[in-house]
């Protein structure tokens, strides 16, 4: 008897979980006419601001293109019969034009079903090489911008699967190029391949708190693959055709000329490889060649990098970021920790900055220190170079103006602030071309230039600095003045003519460029003119609203009314957003929403549903902040709830929408915000959370901006987890995950698992699983049925909502 219970609970359990079978949907034609255009197209100028390419793309992968074959090894999705990355975006035609003519010329000779990508100029900027992938593999094809013709000058054995795979000689006239070897075994088909023995893994003590990375290597069949997709040989091929060899196989990642052209650094991978990192921590070897292929010498050798102190500031020991300087001839530039690379070691100086110039036999020569971890220098001459540090625990980012050729001595803090505190950017510095091909500072005399994004209280106003560098002081040299309109400072063509690129746009006017000249403010020419591919949406109602948390933070959202809107009638609401986190309210309260941007329906926008008769609110504020020692997951869900609660209040009292039918929905992160809004809110009617992680116990050393491990705050991992409050949830929720989603922490369980507690404690819940989709989604199969499943859902659970007997309140939002 008791066995016969136990089997009647179990084909009832089956039965309750049981799948649905479903081909692939359309949404509806008001969704489909938004969803199913043509892009317009990518534009690259070149530097002197002479030649435009137009560069066209589907806007859509096919999903018998992302069912073609791919391997997923150390980080890396490969497409092992072309040997190209298998989530590489194509473009499908080409064409150019002088920037200031007013129709662009077809480039001739493109090759049938072109799939173009790898665009690389030419130091003279007369051609672009790129890659054409084929169905038998990858080719190199170089286009000549005066005659608006493409040249195919290899076959398709070009191996693409590790980046940095065509590079140009200084003459103009060769590259180097990755292809595939002649001894290449023929790789190891896991799904069938008898194992060998068990895979071990061993740990000798030392802690290795890495994040949950996905694609790593599992077994020494994995590591054979890699090995074999990783080795290249490198040649030297002409723009006439020829190809000489140049190096031996080998797993080569990275290429890099000297600005001179003398030398080429040739990064390699070695093993042992890891099953814990991904391959850019596996143990590399940096070389110095001369042009014609000699070895000069070995200047780093950087061990596998498994075992990081704790910390998002952790970095390895060693030399790191080691790259060319953009101003000499061939000197080479690196970083070293000086703490270790221990963010909890106290230092004065966690960086220094150390330059080598060639032939790489004398000591290293120390350029600077910088008080937090070092990112970048920007080079301008003997003198003057511009360095940033940033610390992600305090948001704070310095600027440095130092002379390199004094060692660490004439240096100054010329920034010092949070990088979210955005009304006080001082934008990035301009840079031009030098003799080397090389950007670098643009320099007048002691005079330098800023461009930047122009975020204020009164609204968004790019601008244009000229900056001494003697005086430490800044002179506004343009700002844009559109109220009603947005203007992007695209490229500074000329300082001294004032030519910059522009592009221009408004809630109904496409992204068009423009060339302005700011010492003539009205002297502005169109040079391309794209049309509005949603011509549907012209007369949507759009603006920015702004309204207060009950703790007195100022928010915001950009509102949209319904296509059908009529005064004093109450709609439906979707409400999207997606948290981040502040470290002081300041920051976390600044407008950065601009009422002129074009309306831009992208593939996971919820700005479809005005065309259905619903409000949106996109991109509401949602900061989580945390000041001082306080951390702003300390307090996760009480401030999300907060934020909810004011966007739907600021929306109720305009009096545009039934507050009863408010839905809320957000990808990734924004899923995990919907599951936590759902289970600790009365906020909402339904819910869409797309790609989400809901159980952080399985991201067990950090997620998203949390560095502490579970062990240091199991509270912080419990209490932000929407699986452990999965009782809690009897709020409607569409889950809708890629299954071959790559990104860190959002393994497609996380869905699933959710899924089975929600519908095991009788939640009301569906999971759509996507083939073949990553993290973003690119098929239009897979795209235009995600449409459908929100639309579908949407309908029944918000607009159609049957009222409960219990209303959804304004009060008591928050659960527990």
């Amino acid at each position: 008897m008791k066995n016969s219970i136990r089997l009647f609970t179990f084909l009832l359990f089956l039965n309750g979980f049981a799948q649905k079978s479903l081909t692939y949907q359309q949404p509806s034609d008001e969704i489909m006419e938004l969803a199913d255009v043509d892009l317009a197209p990518a534009v690259i100028v070149d530097s002197e601001g002479e030649h435009m390419v137009l560069l066209y793309r589907n806007q859509y992968k096919s999903i018998s293109e992302l069912s073609e074959t791919e391997l997923r090894l150390a980080g890396l999705r490969i497409n092992p019969v072309t040997n190209i990355g298998s989530r590489t975006n194509y473009y499908t035609n080409l064409k150019v034009k002088k920037i200031k003519d007013k129709d662009a010329t077809q480039v001739a000779g493109l090759p049938e079903d072109a799939r173009l990508s790898g665009f690389s100029w030419s130091p003279d900027q007369s051609m672009i090489a790129c890659l054409n992938t084929t169905a038998e593999g990858v080719e190199v094809w170089v286009l000549n911008i005066a005659e608006a013709k493409v040249t195919k000058l290899t076959g398709a054995n070009v191996n693409a699967n590790m980046r940095s795979t065509i590079n140009w000689f200084k003459d103009n006239q060769n590259l180097l190029v990755k292809m595939l070897p002649n001894d290449r075994k023929p790789l190891i088909n896991t799904d069938v391949a008898v194992p060998s023995g068990p895979t071990i893994s061993v740990s000798d003590g030392a802690k290795a708190q890495n994040r949950t990375y996905q694609d790593l290597l599992k077994t020494p069949n994995d590591e054979f693959n890699f090995e074999q997709l990783a080795r290249s040989t490198i040649k030297k091929v002409s723009t006439n055709g020829n190809v000489e060899d140049f190096l031996g196989a080998d797993m080569y990642r990275g290429i890099s000329f000297s600005p001179d052209g003398e030398y080429v650094m040739i990064t390699t991978i070695k093993r042992p490889f890891s099953y814990l990192v991904t391959y850019t921590r596996f143990p590399s070897e940096s070389t110095i060649y001369d042009k014609n292929g000699n070895k000069i010498k070995t200047v780093n050798e950087v061990p596998l990098d498994e075992v990081r102190p704790k910390g998002f500031m952790a970095t390895r020991t060693g030399k790191r970021n080691m790259t060319w300087r953009d101003d000499q001839p061939s000197t080479l530039v690196w970083a070293e920790a000086l703490d270790q690379g221990d963010p909890e070691v106290d230092v004065d100086y966690r960086d220094a900055v150390y330059q080598q110039k060639a032939p790489f036999n004398s000591d290293p020569k120390l350029l600077l220190k910088t008080k937090q971890r070092f990112a970048g220098i920007e080079w301008g001459n003997e003198n003057t170079a511009v360095a940033y540090d940033y610390w992600w625990n305090t948001r704070n980012t310095k600027t440095y103006l130092f002379n390199p050729s004094k060692s660490n001595k004439e240096v100054k803090i010329i920034s010092d602030r949070s990088y979210q505190d955005v009304y006080s950017d001082p934008g990035n510095f301009v840079t031009s071309k030098n003799k080397f091909d090389r950007n670098t500072l643009t320099m007048n005399g002691n005079k330098l230039y800023l461009m930047g994004d122009g975020y204020s209280k009164e609204g968004q106003f790019p601008f244009i600095d000229e900056y001494d560098v003697k005086t430490n002081k800044t002179k506004r040299l343009y700002q844009s003045e559109y109220t009603d309109k947005l203007e992007s400072l695209n490229t500074a063509i000329d300082m001294k003519k004032g030519e910059i690129l522009v592009r221009i746009e408004s809630k109904t006017d496409y992204p068009n460029y423009y060339i302005r000249n700011i010492n003539k403010t009205n002297d502005i020419e169109a040079i391309t003119d794209f049309e509005n591919p949603f011509k549907s949406l012209e007369n949507v109602n759009k603006r920015v609203i702004s309204y207060k948390r009950d703790d007195g933070l100022d928010l915001e959202g950009t509102l949209y009314l319904p296509l059908n809107y009529e005064e004093g009638k109450k709609y439906p609401m979707i409400l999207w957003a997606y948290p981040r986190e502040f470290k002081d309210k300041a920051s976390a309260a600044q407008s950065t929403s601009n009422p002129n941007e074009f309306v831009y329906p992208y593939w996971g926008s919820p700005i479809y549903w005005v065309t259905k008769g619903y409000v949106v609110l996109d991109d509401a504020a949602f900061p989580i902040i945390g000041e001082g020692e306080e951390e702003p997951n300390d307090t996760f869900r009480t401030q999300l709830v907060a934020n909810a609660k004011a966007a739907i209040d600021a929306v109720d009292d305009l009096g545009y929408i039934d507050r009863n039918k408010v839905a809320v929905g957000g990808h990734s992160y924004g899923a995990f915000m919907t599951a936590n809004l759902l289970s600790h809110s009365n906020l909402f009617a339904a819910g869409i959370a797309r790609s989400g992680a809901y159980n952080r116990t399985l991201t067990p050393f950090g997620f998203q901006s949390e560095e502490r491990s579970y062990w240091d705050s199991p509270e912080t991992y419990y209490t932000m987890s929407p699986f452990m409050h999965a009782d809690k949830m009897k709020t409607p929720l569409l889950l809708i995950h890629g299954v071959a989603d790559n990104n860190s922490g959002t393994y497609p369980l996380q869905s699933e698992r959710y899924f089975n507690a929600l519908k095991g404690l009788g939640a009301p819940v569906r999971l759509v699983m996507l083939p073949k989709e990553s993290h973003g989604y690119r098929a239009k199969e897979s795209i235009m049925h995600m449409l459908w499943e929100q639309d579908q859902w949407l309908e029944k659970h918000v607009k159609n909502r049957v009222e409960e007997k219990e209303p959804i309140e304004n009060e008591e939002a928050l659960k527990d």
